[in-house]
Parts: C-alpha cells; sequence; structure tokens
C-alpha cells in the first residue's frame, strides 16, 4: 500500500513541476503515472551503473556530476514518454532536483508515521 502512495505522490510531484518551471510539460495526470513509473525503473536499472561509469567524473567534481546524472534519467524519461517534454539539460538538472525535493517533503508530510 506505501508503494502505491508514493507512486501517486511522485506523480503529483510530477505535476508541481510545469508550474515551478514553463521549460517542462507534463501533459495529464495518466501520464505522470507512466513518468513517475518510467522514472522509478530507470533510477532502479540504468542510473547504478551510470554512477559506476562516471565515478571518476563525479569524484573529481566532488558529487556534483550526479546532478548531471539526474537531469539526463529525466530527459531519457522525456525521451521515452509522449506527453513529458523537458526541454534541455540544464531543465532537466533542475527538474530532477525540483521533483526531488517537492516528492520527498509530500512523501515526508503525507507518509511519515506519527511520534509517541
Amino acid at each position: 500500500m506505501r508503494l502505491l502512495a508514493v507512486w501517486l505522490i511522485n506523480a503529483g510531484a510530477l505535476l508541481a513541476l510545469p508550474w515551478l518551471l514553463p521549460s517542462i510539460h507534463v501533459a495529464s495526470f495518466a501520464t505522470a503515472l507512466g513518468v513517475a513509473l518510467v522514472l522509478g525503473l530507470i533510477n532502479t536499472l540504468v542510473r547504478p551503473l551510470l554512477l559506476l561509469l562516471t565515478l571518476p567524473v563525479t569524484l573529481l567534481s566532488l558529487g556534483l556530476f550526479i546532478f548531471v546524472i539526474n537531469g539526463l534519467m529525466f530527459l531519457l524519461a522525456a525521451w521515452l514518454l509522449d506527453g513529458f517534454v523537458v526541454d534541455g539539460l540544464w531543465a532537466g538538472v533542475l527538474g530532477s532536483t525540483l521533483y526531488s525535493v517537492i516528492s520527498w517533503l509530500l512523501t515526508r508530510l503525507l507518509l511519515s508515521s506519527p511520534r509517541s
């Protein structure tokens, strides 16, 4: 049940992005659900391989290159799915960063267990 809730929260975070960044476009809630699913799969399957291959650059940049990798994952999702448009690499970098922050905040607010 928690997985479904996180998926819906991530889709909601994707729907908030076009209001914050005009260079990212999401056609509908159904598209946002698909993009959230594809981003989850990409981050599970492709991202670890890219992190390993770019480890020297990541170390030289003190970890900042991971932001570029996240932007590339956003661009890959936009390339794979119709209805999700990212206008460039820097839009992808900023969009992936905002998506992560919004998703984390919503998950923390909506799914955190009450402290006793």
